[in-house]
């Protein structure tokens, strides 16, 4: 993720999570009632076709057509790239999901032609298709998020929230705000906000060194995505991660369901281990499960003294 990324690691930044404004915490989306116990943590990457991941991740020797299956039963989900840059059949979307177990998702992100090009104007035929593929995913579909262009700015919003208000309710979805009036606290974006909360839609939150206003905390609905931006197991990550880690501790009891983390590394074979960080994290602060790669050497290296 190229978005807020310095050229070198991050050194003496605060990385404390700021409150957000009254209205929009967790308690204020969150539906009134649920089960204890509910909420399911998942960590994951951007994509599969990871080479380097051969013989860590992936048997050293299975074909290329294996690993999105491999991907799955290592990771909990994934942020599905392959969907902005073309709208793919139903049918493949098929194949993609009968290869991942039990227990796994997609996030889907949106087709450039709707939210790049058509800026969500004149776009129903492009809608009817990305909906056909989401639905075709059947219980491997979790939120899908649309990413705002970087100057996609709140005086352009009315087009969006025209789209959204027709969105079908059952899918969910999640927005991705980086012009940086969007945090300012102007009308229009105050209005937008609210407007995503209403329609029960969430917040993606962008945890990235170079532009900590996108760390915004408005909690929307009790989904959250957390794009995290990170620098290759500097000693940052695992500071951030376990801010993370803390806070799934304190939303897990006022309504949190879901909490994706979909992790960007500038060079991906860190991937893993930023996803087993947050793992064991998880399972220290919150006390919840979360599925995070097996390094295959190590796993081979205690069969031969099993």
């Amino acid at each position: 993720m190229k978005f807020g990324k310095l050229d070198t690691a991050p050194e003496g930044l605060d990385w404390t999570h700021p409150t957000p404004p009254s209205g929009f915490r967790l308690a204020d989306a969150a539906p009134a009632r649920r089960e204890k116990g509910t909420t399911v943590v998942r960590a994951g990457g951007t994509m599969w076709t990871i080479r380097d991941w051969r013989g860590t991740v992936y048997p050293e020797k299975d074909p290329q057509r294996t690993w999105p299956e491999h991907y799955g039963r290592q990771f909990g989900t994934l942020e599905f790239n392959a969907t902005h840059y073309r709208i793919h059949p139903a049918d493949r979307m098929a194949e993609w999901a009968a290869a991942m177990p039990e227990g796994f998702t997609f996030c889907p992100k949106f087709p450039q032609i709707i939210t790049h090009f058509r800026r969500f104007n004149d776009c129903d035929g492009p809608t009817d298709d990305f909906i056909d593929g989401l639905l075709a995913l059947g219980d491997k579909l979790g939120p899908a998020f649309i990413q705002l262009p970087p100057h996609f700015a709140p005086k352009h919003a009315a087009a969006m929230a025209s789209y959204l208000e027709k969105w079908p309710r059952e899918l969910r979805v999640a927005v991705e705000f980086r012009h940086p009036e969007w945090f300012e606290g102007g009308a229009p974006a105050e209005e937008m906000w609210s407007r995503l909360r209403d329609l029960g839609m969430s917040a993606v939150i962008s945890d990235t060194a170079g532009r900590r206003d996108t760390l915004h905390m408005r909690v929307t609905a009790p989904f959250v995505l957390v794009r995290f931006g990170g620098y290759e197991g500097h000693a940052s990550d695992e500071t951030r991660l376990a801010h993370w880690a803390q806070r799934i501790a304190e939303w897990k009891d006022q309504g949190l369901t879901e909490f994706h983390l979909l992790v960007h590394q500038p060079d991906s074979i860190h991937t893993p281990n930023t996803c087993r960080q947050f793992a064991r994290l998880v399972k220290q602060h919150a006390g919840l499960d979360v599925q995070a790669p097996t390094d295959l050497r190590a796993a081979t290296q205690g069969d031969l003294f099993s």
